[in-house]
Formats: structure tokens, sequence, C-alpha cells
């Protein structure tokens, strides 16, 4: 954490301690539940032996443990995200295997391990030798009746605070976001994450009437080429017509884990990480507006195949019911094409196999390559040239059953703990993101200069395009310049090479992609085609919770607690924004509404279904 994003006066300060102070005595309450219906029930001939005196300072040796571990964890959470922990630390608890290694390799554990036990013994001898606090408490020959009265009145202030407080809304009174999320309690947090780690809109959003919500939405997505299918309102099916000969060019799609904006030359970065994407970007069709949706790879996932925007709480992918959705897999496949997601770990994680399988891709993931096809691994899986050189295996498996082939690939080695293989590049292995983005950039070009010399590439678009940005903190809720990405179109036999400034999102990639082909086809897209002179020039950002449009230089944000914010940017750099909050404009509270409101009560009524099926 830097100082100098806190805000480090006396009162604002202070403010951040009382509130704190208040949430740790709340998570305290709740802490102790366990503690006390066990008091309550446990016999006195068995509480005031020895056997379980020990067992009972050992006990209180390991909450201590446990008290100073989290600090340390919250601590490099907050290094990681700039935030208390929230539904990210949710969902890598679910995925223990990636998460425990992932810390063995990016963290000095063994280190850290006796910094911890060291912290605790001394805790623990101060409280233990210093005190005759523990003496007091084995001496105690409180009746039952007594225990459970008292213990009663304990276990009735985390009911309370369960019913009445179960979000930390008061920090929400301060406005520099990083001070917000000090004063909070770490494992209140994660206690609050786990237990809203969905939103429903209705419930903690603006909300219009949800006739005019439709109505607004279909002048918002109406375009030159389509036509809506039908004229029920909550309809949103749209058939595209795209000009041109139709082509069945192939498509190779590579996502790449958090290339944000910031790390690109051609962007104005002057530490030389991608010598080659800014070299192709001279070469290619290069968006240089373009704005991720969230700041989790699923997000980017579906952003890209369901051309939605970001939705309250976990992405769709996660969800469990995510299967037979309306994707540009389905679409393809109608096409005539074979697809595949390819991933190099295990798809299971972020429940990533399971959507994609079940929207129209057949799925090659870590377990489909073979030992002689990984020369470099770490837990997130095969280096980023292991990846790109089965995805050109695959590629040449559809070329030879004379298939179209939709190739979405998905890369890992700009994630910590950021191994690669040595040699690559002049920044060595596990030193940081630098050499992340560095060896990707490496691995990208190493696989383009491959395909050149392949029967299938004077007939491939390759399509290159960031997940998510490098993070997600910042003193707004929504800091927009994290989420600017760069996108590729390159396809030097097809595409003439131009620099597109158009502001465009995430869910606008596919329809472009679709209206290059010259195809015509159906969708209940939130997309369009950037390249057309009518695209609509907008982008979709959030966050866990915070839902934001940005158009026309300024951010509308809507917030769980329904209250809608407003931000004029009077400067954006490639690591900072200025904002000038202000009131929102009807339209801007509106449109806003009209885009997120409709998106979950779509996917909320099984609206976005391939023909609606349930």
């Amino acid at each position: 954490m830097t100082y100098d994003q806190v805000n480090m006066g006396i009162g604002a300060l202070l403010k951040v301690f009382f509130i704190g102070v208040f949430y740790d005595f709340v998570a305290v309450s709740y802490y102790l539940i366990p503690f006390i219906l066990y008091l309550i029930i446990v016999p006195r001939k068995i509480f005031n032996t020895s056997i379980h005196k020990i067992i009972s300072l050992l006990v209180y040796f390991a909450v201590i443990y446990t008290i100073v571990f989290n600090g340390f964890s919250e601590y490099f959470f907050w290094e990681e995200f700039g935030k208390r922990f929230n539904f990210i630390a949710v969902d890598y608890l679910v995925y223990t295997h990636e998460v425990i290694h992932n810390i063995l390799e990016s963290y000095p554990i063994p280190l850290l391990v006796l910094i911890i036990l060291f912290l605790t013994g001394g805790i623990f001898y101060v409280n233990h030798k210093k005190s005759d606090l523990h003496e007091k408490a084995f001496k105690c020959n409180m009746p039952f009746l007594k225990r459970l009265k008292i213990g009663s009145i304990y276990l009735a202030l985390p009911l309370l605070f369960f019913v009445f407080l179960d979000k930390q809304t008061l920090t929400e009174n301060i406005s520099n976001k990083f001070d917000q999320e000090l004063a909070k309690n770490g494992f209140y947090s994660l206690f609050s994450a786990f237990r809203h780690n969905e939103l429903d809109y209705n419930e903690f959003y603006k909300t219009l009437d949800k006739n005019k919500v439709f109505k607004r939405l279909h002048i918002l997505l109406k375009r030159e080429n389509t036509t809506f299918k039908t004229n029920n309102i909550y309809d949103i099916n749209r058939v595209v017509t795209n000009d041109g000969t139709a082509q069945k060019y192939n498509i190779v799609l590579i996502m790449v884990e958090s290339l944000s904006a910031e790390y690109l030359g051609a962007f104005g970065d002057k530490r030389g990480l991608t010598p080659h994407l800014d070299k192709l970007a001279k070469k290619s069709l290069f968006f240089n507006n373009l704005y991720a949706t969230g700041t989790r790879t699923v997000r980017g996932m579906e952003a890209v195949t369901l051309s939605l925007p970001p939705t309250p709480g976990r992405s769709i992918v996660k969800r469990p019911d995510c299967q037979n959705m309306n994707s540009a897999g389905f679409i393809f496949q109608k096409l005539g094409y074979d697809n595949k997601f390819i991933y190099a770990g295990h798809g299971y994680f972020d429940n990533m196999n399971y959507f994609f399988s079940n929207n129209g891709f057949d799925v090659v993931d870590r377990f489909d390559f073979k030992d002689s096809e990984v020369t470099f691994s770490n837990v997130w899986g095969v280096c980023d040239e292991d990846l790109l050189n089965k995805v050109s295996k695959e590629a040449d498996k559809s070329y030879t059953k004379q298939k179209p082939f939709f190739s979405f690939v998905m890369t890992t080695s700009n994630h910590r703990p950021y191994t690669y293989p040595n040699g690559k590049i002049d920044i060595p292995s596990h030193t940081g993101r630098r050499g992340g983005v560095k060896y990707t950039d490496y691995a990208i070009n190493k696989f383009l200069k491959k395909a050149e010399l392949k029967p299938w590439f004077n007939n491939t678009i390759f399509v290159i395009v960031a997940d998510h940005n490098g993070g997600s903190a910042g003193k707004t809720a929504l800091p927009i310049w994290r989420y600017k990405i760069p996108l590729f179109i390159y396809a030097p036999k097809i595409i003439k090479p131009a620099v597109v400034s158009k502001l465009a999102s995430q869910v606008d990639i596919v329809p472009t992609l679709l209206g290059i082909l010259g195809q015509s086809y159906e969708a209940k897209f939130y997309g369009d085609d950037i390249l057309k002179a009518d695209h609509q020039e907008r982008a979709f950002v959030g966050n866990y919770q915070k839902l934001g449009l940005f158009r026309d230089n300024t951010l509308t944000v809507l917030s769980p607690d329904k209250t809608i914010q407003n931000y004029k940017v009077k400067k954006q750099t490639l690591y900072s924004v200025i904002y000038d909050k202000r009131e929102p404009s009807e339209t801007d509270i509106n449109d806003t509404i009209t885009y997120y409101q409709s998106a979950s009560y779509l996917y909320k009524h099984n609206l976005l279904r391939e023909f609606n099926k349930k």
C-alpha cells in the first residue's frame, strides 16, 4: 500500500479508526460463538482438570496464531488487490490446490511461518505469564443455569448483528476507497463476501419500471443492420445482417492474462515489456480505446462469449446454471466451425470447463497435454509457449478435417508467481509481473512466426485481447484507467492495418469479428460491430459490487445501496485518472440502469438461453 493513496488527515484517520474498532467488535462477537457454546455445555468436572487446561491453552495459542496469520494474509491480499478480503478471497478458498501451490511458489513461506510463530509465542507469553487471567478462568465453578443465562446474552449480540448489520455499511460514509477498506475487519469481510456472493439486482440496486427499461433497451440496441425477431419487449433476439460475401476464416482468439494497456509501448509505456506486440499493433487492426468489463478472468470470458454486461456478484461463468446460453460458441457452431476452448491449466478452476463445454465448445486443458508437450509448468498450468504449441496442433487437426476453426485460448504465464522457462527473455523468472508480461509477448510472437509456415495461416484471423487489467485497486470505486486493455485483430492476408480509437467494450469483440467475416446471424448480444458507422461508443465496467457505464468521458456508477454516482473525467493517463464528481443526468441514470437491470432480469428469467431453453 502507498500512503499517498490514503487520506492522512486527523479527522479522516479517526473516522477510519473508530469505524474499524466497531467492526472489530462485531467480528469478535462472531468469533466467540463456538467458545461461548462450549463454555455453556462443558461439565465443571472436565473444565477444572489439568488436561483440559492444557488443551485450552493450546487452542488459545492456535487462535492467536490464526489472528496473526490472518494479518499477514490480509497484507499480501491488499498488496495484490488493494482491498480487504472479498469475493476473490471466497472464490480462491474453493480452489485450495491452486491457491496453496500459488502461495508456495510466490512467497517465502518457511520464513513467514517462523515469523508468525515467533510473534504468536510472544503474544501468548505476555498474556499467559504476565497475567493471572487464565488462572482465574480455570477456577470458575459457575453452575450450568447461570452459564446459560450469561452465555445467552453474549450470543444475542452476534444474532442482532447478523439480522441488522450483515454488511459493513458504515464504511460507505468514507469517500476515499482505500480508507473505506482500511476501516473494515478482514475476517468479517470474508464472511460477508461469502454470504453475499451473488447480489440480486432488484434488491440492492436502483431500479426503474421494467417496461420502461426494456423499451429503452430496444432503442439502445437498435442498429441499421439489425431487426428484432419479435415485438415482445422482453425479447432482445435480433437478426444481424452483414454486407459482403460471407467468409469462414479461421479465428484464433488469445485471451492474455492481465495484459493491461499500461504495460504496452503502443499505449505509451516506456519499459519495453512488449516489443513484439508493439510491432504487431502496426500490422493489425489495433483498438486502443477498449475496456474490460471486470477484474477477473471469468468476467472477460463472459463478456466475449456472451456479449453481456457484468451482472452483480459472481460471473455467469462461475454460476452453476450457466449452460446453454446464447453464446458465440453456438453461433460459430451453426456456421460449421470446430470450436475449442484451449487452456493451459485445469479447466475445473472457476467452472471454465463446464461453461465452455455446455456453450458450444470442446475443451482442451492441462489433462490433454502429453508429457512430451510440456517443457515448463507451474501450478496454474503449462507455460505460454507450450500452450500455443498445443493451439497450433489443434488447428492442424481442424484443418485436416477441412473444417474452419474457432479457438478460444486462455494464457496463464502472466499470473503470479510469474514463472516461465529461463533464458527466453532478459528478465529472470519469478521476479514479478514485468517478466510475466515480457515472456507472454515473446511466446505470442514465437507462435505467430511458426503459424506463418502453416497452410491455414493465410486464412486465419488472430485476435489478441486481455481478460482483465493487471490490478483493480484505486482511490475511486471504478478507476477507469485500470480497465483499459489492448485488442489486436491480425490477419495480414485479410485485414488492412489501422488504428481504431472508438470507445468500445469486450462485449463488442465477437460482433466485430462476425462483421469482418460478413456473416449474418441471430443473437441476444449487447455488443455491436465497432467498425460500423453507427457503433455506440460506451464501455461497461464493474467489480464485484459496483456497475459502471463509461461514455462521453463520463462514468456513471450504480452501487448496491441503491445510490448512483457520476464522474466527469478531467484527465486520464496510463496510470491514473482524475474525476470531477457531479450530479448524474437523467439520461445517464436511465441508460445505466437500463443496461444492468435488463441484463440481470434476462439472466434471472432464463431469457438469455439458446432458443430460450432452460
